[in-house]
């Protein structure tokens, strides 16, 4: 119960949107190929990840990492992308210190390779902290409190902590909650080094082409696979919360956010059966990507390439 307890504790602070919440987010748009890139930063540490940057925007991110008074410490790609050149490289330029990632099955070269259960680490949530034997609460003396079960009221959240060994008066005990991480969780189809990244509270996943708003990603070149993009989805995506915010690597008709509980049920793709949704995704007939002869090399050198701007 004390687990369950903490992962409320952790949403609520990742998902408050004031001045006050320890994460930061922004979601910036690439208007020609369509691409949303990601800043997360922590507003004590002022450490920050930028989620698929684009070369031409790159300067812009920068400088809004600049006015944040962030600093930088990884540009992550969630795939090796068709349709535009990654900003990864020309950022580590802009932004000494700054380290790029991508998954070690893309195939693509970085500062750092990640796999399926890594997590990226930046900034913390809250330390080590010691909650005094006098607030374990008794049915005596709160009636709407559960015995053995303690208030803590920070600036930033209240929550409900239970005490250990039952909550017996004259105990102390002490806690902490974990650095802010992305975890990575493989979802390959679209690509085979597609990945999806988490935040350690689960309050919001950073899909990738894997899953979009009401779609999701092709599956006709880069080694592409339905059917593992299917399983990929249903097994690494929708056994997250329902309340997890979705945010993909694009969209194309002026949505920028859905839920786990939204694309369960409503993605008119991936609620079909699997070998529907495999029969579909081999119809689609759609044109190669504009980008894709010179962004795919480009992004085979991902965050190590020569800046050209």
């Amino acid at each position: 119960m004390a687990e369950a307890v903490l992962r409320v504790a952790r949403r609520q602070l990742s998902q408050r949107g004031g001045s006050g919440a320890p994460i930061l987010l922004r979601q910036m748009f690439e208007p020609v190929s369509c691409t949303f890139t990601y800043l997360l930063g922590d507003r004590e540490s002022r450490e920050a990840v930028l989620i698929d940057p684009v070369l031409e925007t790159a300067p812009r991110d920068a400088q809004l990492i600049k006015e944040l008074g962030l600093r930088l410490l990884y540009a992550v790609n969630t795939h090796c992308h068709a349709d535009h050149i990654t900003g990864s490289g020309l950022l580590r330029s802009l932004l000494p210190g700054c380290q790029s990632v991508i998954s070690r099955l893309s195939g693509a070269q970085a500062d750092l390779h990640i796999e399926d259960g890594d997590s990226i680490r930046f900034g913390r949530f809250v330390s080590h902290l010691n909650i005094p034997s006098v607030l374990v609460c008794s049915h005596a003396a709160n009636k709407d409190i559960p015995e053995g079960w303690v208030w803590w009221l920070t600036p930033v959240i209240p929550a409900l902590w239970e005490a250990k060994a039952g909550g017996s008066r004259g105990q102390e005990f002490e806690t902490s909650l974990t650095n802010m991480a992305l975890e990575t969780r493989a979802s390959p189809g679209h690509t085979p080094g597609c990945v999806t990244f988490v935040l350690n509270d689960h309050s919001m996943a950073f899909t990738g082409d894997a899953l979009l708003i009401r779609g999701c990603g092709r599956t006709d070149f880069q080694q592409g696979c339905a059917k593992t993009l299917y399983h990929s989805v249903h097994e690494k995506i929708f056994t997250l919360p329902g309340d997890c915010l979705i945010y993909p690597a694009h969209d194309y008709h002026g949505f920028t956010v859905s839920t786990v509980e939204e694309e369960r049920t409503l993605n008119p793709r991936l609620t079909l059966s699997c070998e529907e949704f495999v029969k579909i995704m081999g119809n689609l007939n759609l044109p190669k990507p504009q980008q894709i002869d010179f962004a795919v090399p480009a992004n085979m050198r991902c965050g190590v390439q020569t800046p050209t701007a």
